[in-house]
């Protein structure tokens, strides 16, 4: 492996650059790319990133952490920034620029927000196509391929119309976060509201799935302003379109019984780590089917017994 030459006063700041540049050159993707300069940006706050990446040491990560912590950062935010630094600094390992490295610093467990049902029940009710704009339309079918899919938002922007195969009742992903090809199925219900959308939209094969009013496919902030617009617009006060797919994973492994296995691959982590951590925050193996193992829910049903024995 070619070894970057440093020269005298290559700083923490110039060597992070670099670090950028490569993850650039092996296509890592741009949100990712803009979340590490962020990152290091607040970082900088906490350390001397002029210094020379030589002299970095390990109390001064350490004063780091104690730096943030005065300043009130939350747990959950300094592990991030300890996720960024471990991941430049094992780049540095590789590059043999420096051999220091950096624990994750541990982050609060917390539940995801969901959608409940009375809320999702308001957002599935369909408009009247003959009276509501396109706009309207096409996000209540957003919602419900979020709710059938659970997708990232990048994912639902990116799905071309040729994507579609309703005949075998699957959804090819051209935009994934880990770059790999996906297919996911599509529920019954969803088929028939994707048939119908697609007669009332129109369009070419390699047009955007969801678009605008214009037909051109819809920017991050085009979209999740849609879901905002929509959901205040029926008294919804949760307008977060991530929240869909925490509450797809929450309703599949809950209401619907399924498993972290396929739910790994349907919403596409490249490991089992994220879908374990949402089968822990959802308490799933504690959850499911606790009436057969509650002690009062027991009682209450052998008290029920006894007096149905009695009349």
């Amino acid at each position: 492996m070619a070894r970057i030459k440093l020269q005298q006063g290559n700083t923490v700041a110039n060597v992070f650059a670099e670090f950028i540049s490569a993850k650039r050159a092996k296509g890592l993707v741009n949100k990712t790319i803009h979340s590490y300069v962020n990152h290091f940006q607040a970082v900088s706050r906490h350390l001397n990133v002029e210094q020379d990446i030589v002299d970095l040491c390990k109390s001064d990560l350490d004063k780091m952490i104690a730096s943030m912590r005065d300043a009130g950062l939350s747990p959950n935010s300094i592990n991030s920034y300890t996720k960024m630094l471990k991941s430049f600094l094992s780049w540095c390992n590789q590059e043999g620029i420096t051999s220091l490295n950096i624990p994750i610093y541990r982050g609060e467990e917390t539940v995801k927000d969901t959608y409940t049902d009375k809320e999702l029940e308001v957002l599935l009710q369909k408009p009247d196509i003959r009276k509501c704009s396109f706009g309207e339309y096409r996000d209540w079918v957003i919602i419900n391929f979020l709710l059938n899919s659970g997708s990232r938002a990048a994912t639902v922007r990116a799905i071309q119309i040729r994507d579609v195969d309703l005949e075998n009742g699957l959804i090819h992903y051209r935009h994934n976060k880990n770059h790999r090809a996906q297919v996911v199925p599509l529920c019954g219900a969803m088929i028939r509201i994707l048939r119908e959308y697609l007669r009332f939209r129109g369009g070419e094969e390699c047009d955007a799935l969801f678009c605008t009013e214009t037909g051109t496919p819809m920017s991050e902030g085009c979209l999740r302003s849609a879901i905002v617009r929509y959901n205040t617009a029926r008294g919804i006060q949760k307008t977060s379109l991530h929240m869909f797919r925490h509450t797809f994973a929450r309703k599949y492994l809950l209401d619907c019984g399924g498993d972290a296995f396929t739910l790994q691959k349907i919403l596409g982590h490249s490991t089992l780590d994220m879908t374990k951590h949402y089968c822990a925050v959802f308490n799933v193996d504690i959850v499911r089917n606790f009436d057969n193992v509650s002690p009062l829910e027991q009682m209450r049903r052998r008290d029920e017994t006894i007096s149905l024995r009695r009349r």
